[in-house]
Order: structure tokens, then sequence, then C-alpha cells
């Protein structure tokens, strides 16, 4: 099975464009290319989505366990042309000092060819004794290429060239200018996402070309196909379950941060997914719970204010028990107001807190929560969990006896201590959780959603009009 990992020395190197730029070369030749993120990251696998016309899926180690990480990967790689991994930070950046968690340990883990996109800005000769550093602190990476990016001019790049031919052995595969329009804008949460782009498919076609015109796209195949493994057993997921349940999903510009495969995990217990758009839809369609993945409220908090009738039909529908799963931006759209840049939103109103938007982040990373027996629906088979939080949100003007479906052992939460918040079904955190075997959050949602509804039809039962003698 061919496929490579798309490293760097270090975070903002230009990967993710790179990877936009390869993954829509390749489909541009009729490729099927699987693309994969490593972490967390919620935006940059939209981009590689788009670029690819293939869901991209996460490989975390925060979350999932060795076994899990290959299942996955062999799962929705196989029958792809080649399998496309992107990195996060550097090739050897990780929470573990030891290295157990970073870009080098998946890719030893999935046996894969490593290419490095090198950040040249500023740096000549200076860029070899990285490379041979990076080579020689762990010879069980195989890191078989480098692509140089924000190259300066021709000449820059013919130092570049003359340095690494002369000193080192690693094949250069190519040079990407340094041009703003091959940038996606970065902001306080990291790339702008497709959906909040309009130009999305032109800045993909601009990153397209530069790696057409600049990197050997043949080399990088060739490269792809010499991954010695892993194998290319086709693995099932378990069968799904018959649809039953009607789950409404809010996808637009304010809300999409979802994991695929906790999609497919949804639609397995036996969820229909029925998207919407809460600043175009005018009313909730007809559901049976709602799922409020994070995104950006905040850029969108005009529009979602003036769609009243939508927000009130929401608060309504959560203070009458429908049951409601909302991370992180879900959480913020839930409060009676968000507070941006001197400018105060109206929101939902179904939680009693004001948002307040911070300029530094109020919660950053990989977090450990511990289940306090509150939340809505049965607890998880394991009572400890891990999760990551992101934002620069801040809850304010709360009640001093809120209920809590989390403990927080490590990470910020809602108050350092504690998140997810309990009000009725609801439940709403600032963590994103990611259905995997420590925590199959999403079969358990479904439950609940399934055991409402069921409870729901029994009370609107006609009683008998007589009694059997």
């Amino acid at each position: 099975m061919a496929h490579l990992y798309l490293s760097a020395a270090h975070k903002s190197s230009g990967k993710t464009s790179v990877a936009i730029g390869l993954l829509a070369a390749y489909s541009e030749r009729g490729m099927a290319i699987a693309p994969f993120k490593k972490g967390p990251d919620y935006i940059d696998p939209m981009w590689l989505t788009r670029a690819a016309g293939r869901a991209c899926y996460n490989l975390d180690y925060n979350t999932q366990r060795d076994d899990e990480i290959l299942a996955l990967f062999a799962r929705h790689a196989n029958g792809a042309g080649f399998a496309l991994i992107e990195g996060n930070k550097g090739l050897y950046d990780g929470l573990d000092p030891r290295g157990s968690d970073c870009n080098a340990a998946l890719a030893k883990l999935l046996r894969t060819p490593v290419i490095l996109v090198l950040d040249t800005e500023g740096v000549t000769r200076g860029l070899v004794p990285l490379v041979l550093g990076y080579q020689a602190f762990d010879r069980d990476v195989r890191i078989e290429g480098i692509i140089l990016n924000r190259v300066a001019s021709a000449r820059h790049e013919d130092k570049l060239r003359a340095s690494l031919e002369h000193y080192t052995d690693i094949p250069l595969l190519g040079a990407i200018g340094r041009h703003e329009a091959l940038t996606v804008t970065e902001r306080h949460l990291g790339l702008t996402t497709p959906c909040e782009l309009g130009a999305a498919d032109s800045k993909i076609a601009c990153l397209k070309m530069a790696v057409t015109e600049g990197v050997d796209l043949d080399a990088v195949l060739e490269i792809a196909e010499s991954a010695r493994g892993p194998g290319k057993t086709r693995l099932r997921g378990a069968p799904g379950a018959r649809a039953d349940i009607r789950l409404g999903v809010a996808r637009d510009a304010a809300f999409s941060f979802y994991y695929q495969d906790d999609l497919e995990a949804l639609e397995r217990a036996g969820a229909e997914l029925v998207f919407f758009d809460t600043l175009g839809s005018e009313r909730l369609p007809r559901v049976d719970g709602l799922f409020l993945g994070g995104g950006f409220p905040e850029t969108q908090m005009g529009a979602l204010e003036a769609n009243a009738g939508l927000r009130g039909e929401i608060r309504e529908a959560a203070q009458s028990g429908l049951p409601v799963y909302a991370e992180c931006g879900g959480l913020m759209y839930l409060c009676r107001t968000i507070s941006w840049r001197s400018k105060c939103r109206e929101m939902v109103g179904a939680l009693p807190y004001d948002v307040v938007m911070h300029s530094r982040p109020q919660g950053r990373g990989l977090v450990q929560l511990e289940e306090t027996g509150n939340a809505p629906w049965r607890s998880s088979a394991q009572a400890r969990f891990r999760a990551h939080e992101f934002h620069y949100a801040a809850l304010e003007n709360g009640p001093a006896d809120a209920v809590y479906a989390y403990r927080v052992l490590r990470g910020r939460g809602i108050d350092g201590s504690h998140d997810g918040l309990v009000v009725g079904n609801l439940l709403a955190s600032f963590c994103h959780l990611r259905d995997t075997g420590q925590n199959h959050w999403a079969s358990r949602f479904v439950a609940f959603v399934r055991s409402c509804k069921e409870s729901s039809n029994k009370a609107r039962q006609p009683v008998a009009a007589g009694l059997h003698r």
C-alpha cells in the first residue's frame, strides 16, 4: 500500500499548503488519494478533504491506541491510489519527551517514508546541519525527500540546492516560492476554514499549480510506493444499526468541527444525520436530538443573532427536554450572549451564562476528564478518558449551583476543575470528545436520544377507552 508522511522541522512551515497542493495535483491525475492528519486538528482535515475529494481521518495518540490507529488507517487507505499523512508541528515534536507520541513515532508505526517540508526563509547553507541532525537523530525514521518552501528567488534556490546536494544524500524533490497567494490565512484558532473562505477552491487551485510546477510529482509518488507496510488487510467496522432516530447536526461557517469517524459512529449507532445551517435555516428540522459541534460562532455572531427564529426554536426544544450535545462553539451558541471585539450579540439562551472572548487562550491542549455521574446519558465503561480543548472563550455570570458532567484532571475546561454543563437533557462542554475505545460516546448519546424518543411516544399514546373485566 503506497503511502507517505509529510512532516517538517517546526509548525507553520507550510505542510498543509504543500499537502493541499499534492492532493489536488494527484486528484487531477485521476488518482484516489486517502488523506490523514496526525493529532486532534479539525481545520486542516477540512482542507485536505476538499483537496482530495475524499474524507480525511485523524490519527491521534491522545485518544487512540496503536491498534486503533493501524485499523483506522488500513480501513480507509485500502482501495486508494496512495495515502498521504500530514503531521503536526515538527517531526520529533510531541507531548512525551521520549517521543512516544511524536510524528516520527507515527511514521514508524505505519512504516511510512517521510518527506520534510522545510521553511527556507532567511537561511541558505544553515539548512544543512538541521537536515543532518534530523536524519541522525533517529535512524529508524526514513527521511526520503525534501521539499523547500518559501524560497525567495531562483538564486536562493540554487544556493540551497547546492548546499543540500553537497552535504546530504536526501533527494531534493522541489521548491515552492514565497507568494502571499500560496498561504492559507491563520487566526486565533488556526487556519481559516474552507467553508468561511469564499475562494477556497481558487486557493486550492493556486496551491495545486505551485506544487505541480515546483515539485517532482513522479518522484514523490515513487517514494510513496516504496512504503513497506502496513499490509493490505481489509478491516471492516461493526455493522450499523437501522436508522431509527433523526439527529440534527449544525454544519455551516459557524459550526464545522466534527470528526468524520465520529459522524460515522453516530450513523452506525442508528442515527440519521440531518445537517442544518444555523445562519440560514429559518426553522429547526424535525429531529429527535441535536449535536452542535465546535467552530467559530464569534466570527458569525451577527448572523447568528439575526436568525432569531431558529435560536428561539432551539431554546424551546432544549427547555422541553430534547436531547442536546454541544462542544465548545456549540456551548457558546447555547449561552445568553457572546462578547467579542467590543460587540455583544444575543445567542440561544438555553444556558444561563454569558460568553466573553479573550485575547489569549483560556484552555488549550490535551485534557483528561473524569465522569461525575451527572451526565444525562449512561456513563462510559471507563470513568476517565482523554480529550482536547482549544478556546479563547470564558463563561461569566453563571449560577453558583451548576451541575457538571466531568471533573477536569488535566486541562482547563470551564473553571479549571469542571467541564460539561448539564441542564436537563442538555450537555455542553468546552472539551472535544473522540469516539474511540476509551470512550464510545456516540453510541451512548444515540441510545439516550432513542430512549427519550420512546418515552415521548409512550406519553403521547391515547389511554384505553375502557377496561377488560
